[in-house]
């Protein structure tokens, strides 16, 4: 029995969600999301409340997906999601330029990045970077992008990393 799939999810005031078939449509005040889902599981708006449900147990795996996505949709195009980096490593910046993020991290050159469309980056100082979206995956895949430029690593912490990310530091040698 998936517990997530049978979550029943509250529609806020000024959401519209829409099914046509498999694809479901979820319209906000920050904008407009749609998904596919599995033919075998179907979604019901009643008035503020939203269920979904699958045809038979096979489907659990999609069951409990269609649901959770289907939440992250709702909450992207009511509040949108965001993710924080920073850098740690002296010469190790970030710049937003237009549409692209232009990322000196200790290489001959700086990295650029193109900005995918629907994000939004803010750099409130040189080392710090806010990745904002209303796609939940967007926004992860986008900062995890920019993340692998400059991996952490483990003696010094020098590299890119989440704000709220904790790097297990390693003891290097010591002398005799």
């Amino acid at each position: 029995m998936s517990r997530i799939g049978n979550r029943v999810l509250n529609v806020p005031a000024g959401v519209t969600v829409e099914t046509d078939g498999n694809i479901v449509t979820v319209k906000g005040p920050k904008g407009e999301l749609s998904t596919e889902i599995n033919k075998n599981i179907t979604v019901k708006v009643e008035g503020t409340e939203l269920t979904v449900s699958r045809k038979s147990d096979e489907f659990k795996n999609f069951h409990g997906t269609a649901n959770a996505n289907i939440n992250n949709m709702i909450k992207g195009v009511t509040d949108g999601f965001e993710k924080k980096l920073e850098t740690v490593g002296v010469g190790y910046r970030f710049d937003v330029q237009g549409k692209k993020l232009k990322v000196t991290a200790g290489y001959s050159h700086p990295v650029m990045l193109d900005i995918p469309e629907g994000l939004t980056c803010e750099c409130p100082s040189n080392t710090e970077l806010i990745i904002k979206g209303i796609d939940k995956q967007l926004v992860g895949e986008f900062a995890a992008n920019v993340r692998k430029i400059r991996k952490p690593e483990p003696y010094k912490g020098k590299g890119i990393r989440y704000q709220d990310e904790h790097i297990i530091r390693k003891v290097g040698k010591k002398a005799a």
